[in-house]
């Protein structure tokens, strides 16, 4: 990813976590961890999702995709950072974090959407049971999932266009692990007001829109679930409604503290950023899989016996 750069910086260095040595090896060997048991985790729903032909409806077609983007949003970001942790230098080219930084907004964005999308899945499959099939056909899902990708990809566009604009002369430090909107705008030699108020709108916008649909599909599952008459059938609801609604709120929850506000640093940010980048991409799949008895059994026949590759069909 070739961007043009019109400042004087050529280069800057990612001071990470912690700048002590010592720390420095404790990172890398418990994020290591946790980067391969997030590629793990979510490399075996989306495994078990195509094997499984019980599972081959939206619901499971959107949570594979989930997966998906979490693997992507944790190696955008995660290598880097674990190179740079036992690293003296600690430094990356400025194209390089530019195509850091938009691949991370891409994905994050379109991550974003994906719930959003989840959310309204769930509406339609609990208010419109008998027309849920007709509604979210093959084509109707892979349109959905396709527009996600897009918002992803015009709101990363946005905030990399915005970042682009800012001239860059010194100093070249970034007091975080990653390259990322808030942490390069401190380091602008020009004033960056004009650049806050469009990202902070843009991401307001973003936010508003994915919390609003999640709110309302919510509002109105819950009131149908309510009307069950089965405490089985409420209990499967609730259960699925659950574990999205978790998920939901460790991915919004950090993105709005961290995006919804001017470029003030707190102590707080680098410890939310971690969380946001390396903890949840791996509780995902944890949340999904413990509170969903369809999939733990369709991994459990995996293991005692071996399924052949069948071909993927979205009613």
């Amino acid at each position: 990813m070739a961007v043009r750069n019109e400042s004087g910086v050529t280069e800057f260095i990612l001071l990470g976590l912690s700048n002590t040595p010592e720390l420095q090896i404790v990172f890398f060997v418990v994020f290591l961890i946790v980067y391969l048991f997030t590629i793990a985790g979510n490399a075996l729903i989306m495994v078990t999702i195509y094997m499984r032909s019980n599972l081959h409806s939206p619901m499971y077609f959107f949570l594979s995709n989930l997966s998906f983007l979490d693997v992507c949003h944790s190696t955008v970001t995660v290598p880097k950072a674990l190179v740079n942790s036992l690293s003296q230098s600690k430094t990356i080219s400025f194209n390089e974090c530019m195509a850091q930084l938009f691949f991370f907004h891409f994905i994050a964005g379109a991550e974003c959407f994906h719930l959003s999308l989840m959310a309204y899945d769930r509406y339609v499959a609990i208010l419109n049971p008998l027309r849920y099939t007709t509604i979210m056909s093959r084509r109707a899902c892979l349109y959905l999932v396709f527009s996600t990708w897009v918002g992803g990809f015009v709101h990363s566009l946005t905030q990399t266009l915005l970042t682009l604009q800012l001239p860059f002369c010194g100093p070249n430090e970034i007091n975080h692990f990653c390259c990322d909107v808030l942490p390069l705008s401190l380091l602008a030699c020009s004033s960056s007001d004009l650049n806050e108020t469009v990202a902070m709108a843009n991401n307001g916008s973003i936010v508003l829109f994915c919390f609003l649909v999640v709110f309302i599909s919510y509002m109105y599952i819950i009131s149908t679930v309510l009307q069950i008459r089965s405490a089985e059938g409420r209990q499967k609801a609730f259960s699925t409604c659950a574990s999205h609604l978790l998920v939901v709120t460790l991915f919004f929850g950090p993105c709005v503290f961290i995006y919804m506000r001017p470029s003030v640093t707190f102590s707080a940010d680098k410890m939310v950023s971690v969380f946001y980048t390396f903890l949840t991409p791996l509780l995902n799949p944890i949340i999904y899989t413990l509170r969903n008895e369809e999939v733990k059994k369709a991994m459990k026949t995996l293991r005692e016996r071996k399924v052949s590759f069948p071909e993927i069909h979205i009613n």
